[in-house]
């Protein structure tokens, strides 16, 4: 006799009641594969979704060397970047580089300080342009933030409006000379900064997030009148570049100067201008030394901005700084 006829049998020589139990166990045997299958489909899907997440691009920042610094400058600023997460890759810019910029002399506009940047400042946009591709493949798709120190602020202004934005989404300038000086004062980039002011104002790209950091180091005086020599001296650099010697500044940049209109503003005190201030005991610590990167590190990667952070001044570790609210 076969197992099937077997089966049969069994199931008409039970009780009616006994034949419903049957019945009601397959269906439940029936239902509960159905369930174990879809929960096996469901938590692949789970699983998927959770390794797209951790696979995440993580961010990416572009660091711009400033006049008359050269790549290896910013190696230890990178490297601590780098410790945070980022993927960090800075512009092959040499010092013997910036003397190109002579070849500007050759300009009728220079003479007349009406040099616009390109071809001008080409070499640097090269140069900027190729660490940029680097970096977007690096970072397969994740956000990019482009850090400026110094003339790599208006530089880097000038790549986006000529390159393009795509993948940067946020801005950040340390010390840089944006605004041109007043009618009368000789601009020091012979027009440059007049045609950026003119041509891409303020946080001109809606797109991006911009911040710009100006030092305190220092507030300048005049030759004539008293003051230390520190003070005159930052005071005489002052004078050309924004008209008046008697400001604050970060030794080489004037507090004002350093801002853009619709930029989240922060003023450090005490911060000097350049990587030199951490190797010289009379200067001080720079952006990026270990006691000032923290006060601007969140607007790097807009992770960790508290709302309080966003206006007026905020303490941060025992430090004042003043904060005004971008756009």
């Amino acid at each position: 006799m076969t197992d099937q006829i077997k089966l049969t049998l069994t199931w008409l020589n039970c009780p009616r009641h006994a034949r419903m139990a049957l019945l009601l166990a397959s269906v439940e045997e029936d239902l509960a594969a159905e369930f174990m299958e879809r929960s096996i489909v469901v938590l692949a899907a789970a699983q998927q979704q959770a390794q797209s997440l951790v696979k995440t691009s993580p961010r990416g920042v572009i660091i711009l060397p400033g006049f008359g610094n050269n790549s290896a400058d910013y190696t230890t600023l990178a490297a601590k970047l780098e410790a945070e997460g980022l993927v960090v890759t800075v512009a092959q810019v040499s010092r013997i580089d910036w003397s190109r910029n002579a070849a500007a002399l050759g300009e009728k506009s220079w003479w007349e300080g009406r040099l616009n940047p390109r071809p001008a400042v080409d070499w640097y946009l090269t140069k900027v342009d190729t660490a940029m591709q680097e970096l977007k493949q690096k970072v397969d798709g994740g956000p990019i933030t482009m850090l400026t120190h110094s003339a790599g602020g208006w530089l880097g202004r000038v790549y986006l409006h000529g390159f393009g934005t795509a993948g940067v989404d946020r801005f950040v300038s340390l010390g840089s000379p944006h605004q041109p000086p007043p009618v009368g004062i000789m601009d020091q980039t012979r027009g440059i900064l007049t045609h950026c002011s003119e041509n891409f104002p303020g946080a001109f790209h809606p797109e991006i997030n911009y911040t710009t950091i100006a030092g305190k180091f220092v507030k300048g005086a005049k030759l004539d009148q008293e003051g230390s020599p520190l003070a005159k001296f930052a005071g005489a650099g002052y004078q050309q570049v924004c008209g008046d010697a008697e400001v604050w500044g970060d030794f080489i940049v004037p507090q004002a100067c350093a801002h853009l209109e619709g930029a989240t503003q922060l003023d450090l005190p005490g911060v000097f201008h350049s990587p030199l201030g951490e190797k010289l005991p009379f200067f001080g610590p720079w952006y990026g030394s270990d006691s000032i990167l923290p006060l601007w590190l969140p607007y790097l990667t807009g992770v960790g901005i508290a709302p309080e952070q966003t206006a007026s001044a905020v303490v941060v570790d025992e430090q004042v700084v003043l904060v005004k609210e971008g756009r």
